[in-house]
């Protein structure tokens, strides 16, 4: 009998860059371009005499995203410093939160791997500053360290071990970087290191045994997350199952990750609280909050990503896939409901959900832009969706117009007045038009009355070109019908 599968437990410890103009505890400018070791300053350093004072912005912003993840916000805080000697840490300690952390208990939700909803508890979210960084050659044989990084805002995320494979670490990560974005505190970008995984892997036997727990660094992409949770599972039921590797025999680790081999490597033995050697820091008072403070913050929150995206589906109709492409970033969303009002009370919204998901992002795709440099205003395309509703013109000149409007902006109703492109309508017309393409299709004409509806498709075309493709299909069509049954037509 095959013995059952060991249960997979992950958590994540995330570091996330605020967007702050300075440093966490100086006035030393953030950036993500200049000169090695240009943005740099005494307290940075940590020379002598220099004494920090606390970026009030990089407190908003930890605050802002611990509400947005149904964090409880602490009162009062402290500040300790967190002591370990590495090259790219200048003072030789990192000033951060032990204890008393800014944020606990909250919960990111996602989608677990049988389609249903899981919540992933956080445990805590606290500030601290970012090292600097550290290149070496592929010889191993130079290193060269860049400070600039260092004192940056850093909010470290931790959550409980309530993940449970790699596509849910996956998830995770996905949806923390969208909540982070929605609410401004953060660009959550891993190819530009403004968010950073660690994940701590280990597995659980039905008989109670564990492996140690491993956690894996430098990781660059939430795919490169997936492919380490994935090797590093296999590896530790190997050393389980070859070697007997468990908690109790085998001390915890970290390990990196190798992108070309797509393989983790020991690098050290797990560092422990006592090895960091914790003190309160000296030179910075509790941090203490005031209740109306915190809940001014809350009240100031966006709507957030997966409540977007019910409203969507309840209120408007729309399908979770159009949903989720239109809550894809806020701007997007916004701009989409920018759409929506009209004179008249409200548009059809699946009509500019589509307009908005193909046309615009199509354009966004093939032309490089963002969607701040379109041209086209949303209530602009809202004319044009009145325009294709009311018949005044066709899907094919609504769908020119928008490429030349999407990059030069203006007035659709204008330019369908000023070229006079708005669709034929007269019933006289349209008769006209429908005769002389039933004459000139006499074969499709008569495979039509015997039951063969795909001939239709080529009587109207020809009625359409007649009209010079100005024509309301919907009208060409019914004429066409009337013409058809009629005795003799």
């Amino acid at each position: 009998m095959t013995a059952p599968a060991p249960r997979l437990l992950v958590g994540l410890e995330v570091h996330l860059q605020l967007k702050t103009r300075t440093k966490c505890f100086s006035a030393c400018p953030v950036s993500t371009s200049g000169e090695p070791n240009a943005l740099v300053d005494a307290v940075v350093l940590g020379l002598p005499g220099a004494l920090p004072v606390l970026n009030r912005e990089a407190v908003r912003l930890a605050v802002r995203t611990g509400l947005a993840l149904g964090c409880t916000i602490a009162d009062v805080t402290k500040w300790d410093r967190k002591n370990y000697f590495y090259p790219d840490l200048p003072k030789g300690y990192q000033i951060s939160q032990y204890d008393q952390p800014l944020c606990v208990e909250g919960a990111v939700e996602i989608q677990d791997d049988a389609g249903g909803l899981k919540r992933i508890r956080i445990r805590r979210a606290h500030l601290e500053e970012d090292t600097g960084k550290s290149f070496h050659d592929e010889q191993g044989t130079k290193s060269r360290i860049d400070f600039n990084r260092a004192g940056t805002p850093l909010l470290e995320i931790v959550s409980e071990p309530d993940i449970a494979s790699a596509g849910e670490a996956e998830r995770y990560l996905e949806a923390l970087r969208e909540i982070v974005a929605y609410v401004g505190t953060s660009d959550g970008n891993m190819q530009a290191g403004n968010m950073r995984c660690e994940p701590n892997v280990n597995l659980v036997y039905e008989n109670g045994d564990r492996t140690p727990i491993v956690e894996i660094k430098n990781l660059n992409s939430v795919h490169n997350v997936g492919l380490a949770i994935r090797f590093e599972t296999q590896r530790q039921s190997t050393a389980y199952a070859e070697r007997g590797e468990t908690g109790q025999n085998t001390a915890r680790s970290t390990r990196g990750w190798d992108d070309v081999q797509g393989t983790t490597v020991h690098m050290r033995a797990k560092e422990s609280a006592d090895d960091y050697r914790y003190f309160p820091e000296p030179d910075l008072p509790p941090l203490r909050l005031t209740r109306a403070w915190v809940e001014g913050e809350r009240e100031a929150l966006p709507e957030l990503p997966r409540a977007r995206r019910a409203r969507y589906r309840a209120t408007l109709g729309l399908s979770e896939y159009d949903a989720g492409v239109l809550t894809a970033s806020r701007a997007l969303a916004d701009w989409f409901e920018a759409v929506l009002p009209a004179p008249a009370g409200a548009r059809d919204p699946k009509a500019a959900a589509n307009w908005v998901s193909t046309e615009l992002l199509r354009h966004l795709n093939e032309s490089e832009t963002s969607l701040a440099a379109v041209g086209l205003a949303p209530q602009e395309l809202g004319e044009l969706l009145d325009l294709v509703s009311t018949g005044t013109i066709n899907l094919k000149t609504a769908r020119d117009l928008f490429r030349e409007l999407v990059a030069d902006g203006g007035s659709a109703a204008t330019l369908v007045k000023q070229r006079g492109l708005a669709q034929v309508s007269d019933e006289g017309t349209l008769e006209t038009a429908c005769q002389a393409a039933i004459a000139g299709q006499p074969q499709a004409a008569q495979e039509f009355r015997a039951g063969q509806e795909k001939a239709f498709g080529r009587l109207v075309g020809a009625a359409l070109k007649a009209l010079g493709g100005k024509g309301n299909p919907a009208l060409v069509q019914a004429t066409l019908r009337r013409l058809l049954a009629a005795p003799g037509g």
